[in-house]
């Protein structure tokens, strides 16, 4: 049986909020963006940043997860927002108890890596946000972007509806944060592929859940999926792609085993974000990038016709490791609404 989500509880203006580190230390390494981030949540947003102390040291998982119960454990803290995203979050894991997580479901934000968290989460019946991390776009250099901003407060602020909107223009591209430019300069930007609707022939109202597909795939392969298939059934599937941007084969790969493992199948409408396809140690052209999406889309369609040829899909929505990025529900509810080609986030 799929669980049952409590509405994450909104925040009020002066509020305490954990930073923490639960995957790579980066403000360890990046300091001064840290403290751009930081220095945004209490000027932006109003809010209070606590810091644990693996949010600037490199630690091991023991230590991170005992900085993520300390946070949920801490009634004064009333959301939880990781720094960044990594590769070993998965680690984290097996150190967890649920028990402090499930007495107070707390919102927790972070995307990348950082879905393992989410997933966990999810499992446990926690709500959460794929989204809004702080060094990533609340410390973004040329200052916040409406679209991450408005999606951000919306989650952490107002119970309610906000519309996800096609964009005219985004950006994959960054600047390098040992820049001296770093803090003030904002990448240049593109027009946007905008939405591919595949079969827009339903609506669907559901919670949300899933992340970036390469660590959805680790998680599988770590069998850490330990609900039955069945309770991610009539859930919206959130799927988007990271910096190391895996090729059409490797996603077709990967989501062949969600189908062999009979996970595909349980959802009846699934977003695809707009894929990132360049990054600063292999930058590639614009129409190399173009194709990139492309052929990832095909991908993508080829799995579902194989193992959910009924589903509704949207491609091009922006969240994940492009920008600007919607924050989105995560255990939450999401609509997809195909005769309409609407999509409302619901917070």
């Amino acid at each position: 049986m799929r669980p049952v989500f409590a509405d994450p509880p909104k925040l009020s203006p002066g509020d305490r909020v954990a930073v923490v580190s639960p995957a790579f230390a980066a403000p360890a390494e990046f300091p001064a963006q840290h403290e751009q981030g930081l220095r945004r949540l209490r000027e932006e947003f109003q809010l209070e940043p606590v810091e644990y102390p693996s949010t600037r040291r490199h630690s091991s998982a023991a230590e991170r997860a005992a900085d993520l119960t300390a946070a949920w454990a801490d009634p004064s803290i009333r959301a939880v927002l990781a720094t960044i995203g990594g590769d070993d979050q998965i680690t984290v894991l097996r150190h967890l108890d649920p028990g402090p997580f499930r007495a107070d479901p707390k919102p927790f934000f972070g995307f990348s890596d950082n879905t393992n968290l989410l997933n966990w989460l999810w499992t446990h019946g926690v709500a959460g946000y794929h989204g809004g991390s702080t060094m990533m776009h609340v410390a973004r250099g040329g200052g916040l972007q409406a679209v991450s901003a408005d999606s951000l407060r919306a989650a952490l602020f107002t119970p309610g509806d906000l519309e996800i909107r096609p964009l005219e223009r985004f950006t994959d591209e960054e600047v390098e944060w040992n820049e001296g430019t770093s803090l003030t300069q904002a990448p240049p930007d593109f027009p946007s592929p905008g939405w591919f609707w595949h079969q827009p022939d339903r609506v669907v109202s559901a919670p949300a859940w899933g992340g970036s597909l390469e660590i959805l795939h680790w998680t599988l392969a770590a069998d850490r999926w330990v609900r039955p298939v069945e309770d991610y059934a009539g859930c919206v599937l959130l799927l988007e792609t990271s910096e190391e941007m895996p090729s059409g084969g490797e996603v077709h790969r990967m989501l062949r085993n969600f189908g062999e493992r009979g996970l595909l199948e349980q959802f009846p409408a699934i977003l695809v974000a707009t894929a990132k396809a360049t990054v600063f140690f292999d930058p590639r052209p614009v129409e190399e990038r173009d194709r990139y999406r492309e052929e990832q889309r095909e991908a993508v369609l080829r799995a579902l016709e194989a193992y959910n040829p009924g589903a509704l899909a949207v491609f091009g929505v922006d969240f994940g490791h492009t920008s600007p990025q919607w924050v989105l529900p995560c255990g939450g509810r999401i609509t997809v609404d195909g005769p309409a080609r609407r999509i409302t986030a619901h917070y």
